[in-house]
């Protein structure tokens, strides 16, 4: 059975010394938190099967399992081995604060030795590890210090140190003041006699361990945090594609593929919960398919085929049709079709989300030989294959090149995708170099100093040049900022979302080099290629604004709804509406717009109809529907005026206002009221019977007459005609 995950156990002290600041530094138990809080997010966020502990030491109480007879006090197995989860990280950001004791490193090293053997013992680990979070400010007792290296040598137990000065420098009096110095941070005060002999101690420890490279294990704090403050993707193993490279049907070599470059995209870990008790459970998905018709009939899932618009009509498409359209091929190939001249692929031909490296099997070596000769081949002669990929059976063939690529260490072809025909986009552009346009020579001089000065190379010490700017090492800003937003909800729920943070927004900005050298050239360019603000050219305006607009005008000549359109004016919305040949419930002020535009009905029917569908919605007696049919009234009255017809949208308002009381429309009459949906006067449509004065009274709300007469005392009758009825 192979090793598969490492054990790692983080030992921080929380002891009184850890707390010592000056005004202006964070403090050394502020410095080791934020070490361990960047590396237990960096576990988090990638998802790794390593198990991690906490050991606290100088806490003010005890609880580890060698602690007996006075031995080991004040050192606390805060959590056992376990995969690390936002529970630690919570539990570092809230519950870890200084404390008042203090206890032996040592004697924690120890405890941490023994928390390792006992948990891991018959499980299969790739790495024993302790880190090791202390300003040594505690004496140690070094008389089983020889036991301890030899146990560590035993277990195979690898040891790092955290410490809040540089390993080297502890003879220099100001320690490493800039990088957090011995006691308090940056005080550039010297180390402490404890210090001194601490240091000393895991020197010992360290070249005990490693001759050659053990101090190299030994961390500052803030070294630290700059190296952990980047957060890792997710590690994945690379995934062998076997194949068969061939050319014709002769010559075939086996190879295996492996992803060099592909877009990296983030794990979906969000998931849909109650917001009140956050979970899963209490959320409910339910799909259902309904037509577009009056019923809003529903449909089974089974009774659902895809459809493709063709025109005006729709074909339906269904999956046996989707299979049998697929492209049939024989499975996964890597096919050589031909060979070109590599400056016959330009690079703005590259397509694809990935750059696959094509090697030879690793004990194949008939096939290594093989691919090495096509390999050395295609870079003495400057060419590439042009290949045929299909990754299997289920995947369409794509067309690619396959370039040559030699290192040091290795050899292989680097595969990318090619273009098809539709995939390339043929665009004529006006020339630049017409004469209007013609850049004098001062200010092409101009452009090429200000290029020169934000060249992201210089030359080494060798005299060669290298890149400023490391692309490979720039972490996806999306990414960072996503890991740190979510661990910032994670551990303080309910606060703002912090800033960028600025090694981040450092990273993404131009180096201070190139800002000081490019500053003289944009000046330069600015100089001479002046930017000039463009007036806009007035409006012309129409008579009516220059000369007023006649007061007397009918609104019926310039009032345009919603669905008022000229008759003539079709857009691509007109033609995809489909065929209306009612009014509908779903939308019914458009379709009565459109029966009246395209006169598919006579008017007198279309407002039957639309009568029909206003009384249906007032029925429901629920604001949505109010709305609706006040749409449906105002597009009814628009038409009228429009086709100089008012006597059915007149009768019909007349009659809806008397029955008003009857069917306890109260509220939706004052929606009408609001929006002053009044009859149609002779004004607006010479053939109406309303007066303007008319018009305006009919919205006025009547009072009610009290019709109820008082029944006399002694009036029995009422009695005797109830029991006559009875």
């Amino acid at each position: 059975m192979s090793k598969s995950k490492s054990f790692l156990v983080l030992c921080m002290d929380v002891g009184f010394s850890m707390s010592n600041f000056t005004p202006g530094e964070e403090s050394t138990f502020d410095l080791a938190k934020k070490v361990i809080q960047k590396f237990v997010q960096r576990q988090v966020f990638v998802e790794a099967k390593d198990e991690l502990a906490l050991v606290l030491f100088g806490t003010d109480s005890t609880n580890n399992p060698l602690a007996q007879n006075g031995q080991y006090q004040n050192i606390t197995v805060h959590r056992n081995l376990m995969l690390p989860d936002f529970e630690l990280l919570e539990e570092i950001e809230n519950q870890i604060h200084p404390e008042d004791q203090q206890a032996d490193w040592l004697d924690a090293l120890v405890v941490c030795m023994d928390l390792l053997q006992t948990a891991t013992q018959g499980a299969n680990y790739d790495r024993l590890n302790i880190a090791l979070l202390s300003d040594l400010s505690t004496e140690a007792d070094s008389e089983q210090l020889d036991v301890i290296i030899e146990n560590l040598k035993q277990a195979g137990i690898t040891l790092q140190f955290f410490l809040p000065f540089p390993v080297e420098d502890e003879a220099k009096d100001a320690g490493d003041a800039g990088r957090g110095g011995p006691g308090p941070p940056g005080s550039g005060k010297g180390l402490s006699r404890e210090q001194k002999k601490g240091l000393d101690m895991v020197k010992h420890i360290m070249l005990s361990l490693d001759e050659q490279e053990g101090l190299d294990q030994v961390y500052t704090f803030r070294n630290a945090i700059e190296e952990l403050h980047m957060f890792k993707c997710i590690e994945r193993r690379p995934m062998a594609w076997p194949c068969q490279l061939t050319i014709g049907s002769a010559l075939s070599i086996r190879i295996v593929g492996y992803k060099a470059v592909t877009e990296e995209k983030l794990k979906k870990m969000w998931i849909t919960v109650d917001a009140q008790s956050q979970k899963k459970d209490d959320v409910k998905r339910e799909t259902v398919h309904c037509l577009d018709d009056d019923n809003e009939t529903e449909v089974d899932k089974d009774d659902i085929i895809q459809g493709f618009r063709y025109g005006n009509d729709i074909v339906p498409f269904s999956k046996v049709d989707q299979e049998q359209m697929k492209y049939k091929h024989d499975g996964k190939c890597f096919a050589v079709l031909g060979f070109t001249k590599q400056n016959m692929v330009p690079r703005h031909s590259f397509m694809g989300n990935q750059a696959i490296k094509i090697f030879a099997p690793f004990n194949d070596q008939h096939a290594g030989v093989a691919l090495s000769a096509l390999v050395r081949a295609l870079d003495e002669l400057n060419m590439v294959a042009i290949v045929r990929y299909a990754y299997d059976r289920r995947c369409n063939p794509q067309i690619g090149a396959a370039f040559p690529c030699i290192k040091q260490h290795y050899e292989c072809l680097i595969y990318v995708q090619l273009p098809f025909m539709e995939d390339l986009s043929h665009f004529t552009f006006a020339p630049l170099d017409s004469k209007k346009f013609a850049p004098s020579d001062t200010q092409l001089q101009a452009v090429n100093s200000l290029i020169d000065s934000m060249m992201l190379v210089e030359l080494d010490e060798d005299g060669d040049l290298k890149d400023m700017v490391k692309v490979h090492r720039i972490p996806n800003p999306a990414f960072q900022r996503h890991f740190q937003c979510l661990h910032h909800r994670a551990v303080r729920p309910g606060t703002s979302l912090p800033p960028i943070e600025p090694w981040l927004t450092a990273l993404l900005d131009r180096p201070e080099v190139i800002k000081n050298r490019c500053g003289a050239p944009l000046e330069e360019v600015k100089r001479l290629f002046p930017l000039n603000e463009v007036e806009k050219k007035k409006k012309l305006k129409t008579s009516a604004q220059i000369f007023g607009k006649d007061p007397e005008q009918p609104d019926a000549k310039k009032a345009k709804g919603d669905c008022a359109e000229e008759e003539g004016e079709y857009n691509l919305a007109d033609i995809s509406e489909g065929s209306v040949t009612s009014v509908g419930r779903v939308d019914p002020a458009r379709d009565f717009c459109i029966l009246i535009r395209r006169k598919t009905l006579p008017f007198q029917g279309a407002c039957e109809q639309l009568t029909h569908r206003i009384e249906q919605l007032l029925g429901n007696k629920n604001t949505q529907y109010y709305m609706k049919s006040i749409t449906c009234i105002q597009a009814f009255r628009e038409q009228s005026i429009k086709l100089g017809n008012a006597d059915p949208y007149n009768d019909y308002l007349q009659s809806l206002k008397k029955s008003i009381p009857s069917k306890g429309l109260e509220v939706f009459w004052d929606l009408l009221v609001q929006d002053a949906v009044s009859l149609i006067s002779q004004d607006e449509v010479q053939g109406s019977s309303v007066s303007k004065q008319e018009a305006t009274k009919f919205l006025l709300v009547e009072e009610k007459k009290d019709e109820t007469a008082a029944i006399p005392e002694n009036d029995t009758g009422d009695v005797d005609d109830l029991l006559d009825m009875m």
